[in-house]
């Protein structure tokens, strides 16, 4: 039941925050992120990432789970852009790696999110 009511939640963030994004995109900050893609349901709940997790993570993600990139040590909301949401398609086969996310990051209310625009697998190390 708790995992359902984080699920719940994680849905409902995702849909107040791509309409909130969406109206102040202008104002936020357009750049590239760095980080780990992570499926919201599981980190929320239970702290999940990381390569023990990547199986899950994707798994979550086709399923439709929001997705969140962890930027330094802080999780970031991530939603698809209004005109092409193609690059935030292309993240859900990122779960569980490092992937650079390019986009306009905005806050409200304590909640950052950034409007992704383009996504790629992180050069390797």
């Amino acid at each position: 039941m708790k995992r359902i009511l984080i699920v719940l939640a994680a849905l409902s963030l995702v849909a107040v925050a791509t309409v909130s994004f969406a109206h102040t995109a202008a104002k936020g900050k357009t750049g590239t992120w760095k980080g780990e893609v992570l499926d919201a349901g599981c980190y929320l709940s239970d702290g999940a990432m990381g390569e023990k997790h990547k199986e899950c993570a994707l798994k979550c993600a086709s399923k439709g789970m929001p997705l969140m990139l962890m930027v330094d040590g802080k999780p970031v909301l991530l939603t698809p852009d209004h005109d092409n949401g193609d690059p935030y398609e292309a993240l859900k086969t990122m779960a569980g790696s490092v992937a650079e996310v390019t986009g306009t990051m905005s806050t409200r209310n304590g909640i950052s999110g950034i409007n992704v625009t383009g996504a790629k697998l992180a050069a390797a190390k």
